[in-house]
């Protein structure tokens, strides 16, 4: 309620509750509302909350839709992908992190959140401008890169080697996976279209669900992460023609089961560890939100959008939530360096606030932004002409007077 009265996002508002219940709270005396005894079951819940935001991505971006994407939205997203990994990659590899952490800091800065900036353009009434579509192309984009990402990486996090012949092994094993899964998704999807539609919506919700489970635990059988089996569930019901039906029911459990995620992610972080990540959060936070907007502008002048367009874009794309918490959620899995949670969490914090007030200011930024570049452009016109008639004033006063003439 409070984050709906200031036009914020909830996600930072979840994760602080979690700090003030979670085991490093202080208790007074009978007074101890620290959620200890629980969080093993909330810790589940949020692993559920990251099949559902990950399945009902999958149901709004379906195989077909990621085929037929724009070439504006790949020019888009190859511009904002490269730059934001390009950063992530480099800040963890300048803080000397072994190759595991620096991997997971690149999936931590690689991703917008897609669920913040649908909500700002639908609280700014913002759908019918025209780089509102290349916006959600980027994020939803983004979310599918990650995910894919994930799949690639896993195996080198989960099971801590740098073996190229097993990180092989591991990419293999995902685009086989990926690949079959969708195959015949897309070879049944008549027979799942006329069969699920037969089928009661009790029945139907419980065997939707039951295979999400499933495939989400196979994946991580493989050693793949669990969110990549939930997305192509996601892709597959897609195009079996029942993403309508599938998001009205599924619509709740992801907004509930994904407030757990934040939730659970804010008790596993001791707020005491935040001071020693402040300044590494806020440098990351910047370069962040400098990479983006750049990345936007770029993107923007590329799809020949006017450059108020790529303003809003930059600014937009910049927050940070659930997926950099999905990231640090692995590296918590795979016991690498504790530093990593705290870090997402500041991090993801700055850029859940920061972001939706850049994006409602993007106009005003961007008349600010015109109005002192006028400014600067007529000030260095002046300067020459003012240099010269001072460098020429001597000789002028020199010469004849016919020489005033020419």
């Amino acid at each position: 309620m409070v984050a709906r009265r200031l036009k914020l996002s909830v996600v930072p508002f979840l994760i602080l509750i979690g700090f003030a219940v979670g085991p490093h709270a202080p208790s007074f005396g009978i007074l101890d509302l620290r959620f200890i005894q629980s969080q093993p079951l909330i810790d589940f819940m949020g692993r559920l909350g990251i099949l559902f935001l990950l399945f009902y991505l999958g149901l709004e971006f379906s195989a077909s839709r990621l085929f037929a994407a724009g070439r504006s939205i790949i020019i888009a997203l190859a511009i904002t992908v490269t730059v934001n990994l390009a950063i992530g990659l480099l800040f963890g590899r300048s803080l000397g992190f072994p190759i595991r952490e620096v991997l997971v800091i690149g999936g931590v800065f690689l991703c917008s959140s897609t669920t913040i900036v649908a909500k700002i353009i639908l609280d700014l009434k913002r759908t019918a401008r025209p780089e509102t579509g290349l916006i959600m192309g980027i994020t939803m984009g983004e979310d599918v890169i990650l995910v894919l990402y994930i799949a690639v990486v896993s195996g080198l996090v989960l099971h801590g080697t740098e073996s190229i012949a097993v990180a092989s092994r591991s990419l293999v094993i995902a685009v086989t996976f990926v690949a079959l899964l969708l195959t015949l998704g897309r070879y049944f999807a008549q027979r799942l279209t006329s069969w699920l539609g037969r089928l009661s919506e009790e029945a139907f919700l419980l065997i939707i669900f039951a295979a999400l489970f499933l495939v989400a635990g196979l994946a991580e059988s493989l050693g793949l992460a669990e969110a990549l089996g939930a997305l192509l569930i996601g892709l597959v019901i897609a195009e079996a023609g029942h993403t309508p039906r599938m998001q009205r029911l599924a619509f709740p459990f992801r907004d509930f089961f994904g407030a757990f995620l934040f939730f659970s992610f804010g008790l596993s972080i001791d707020p005491l560890a935040l001071g020693g990540v402040v300044v590494l959060a806020l440098i990351a936070a910047a370069l962040t939100m400098a990479g983006n907007f750049v990345a936007g502008m770029i993107a923007g002048r590329a799809t020949k959008l006017p450059t108020t367009a790529g303003v809003s874009i930059g600014l937009t794309i910049i927050s940070r939530a659930e997926y950099s918490i999905v990231m640090a959620t692995l590296a918590r899995t795979a016991g690498l360096l504790p530093f990593i949670q705290p870090f997402t969490a500041l991090y993801v914090l700055i850029l859940s606030i920061v972001g939706p007030i850049l994006t409602k200011e993007s106009d005003r930024i961007y008349r600010l932004g015109a109005k002192i570049k006028i400014s600067l452009f007529k000030t260095a016109k002046r300067q020459p002409v003012s240099n010269f008639a001072s460098n020429k004033k001597e000789p002028l006063k020199q010469s004849s007077p016919d020489s005033d003439n020419e």
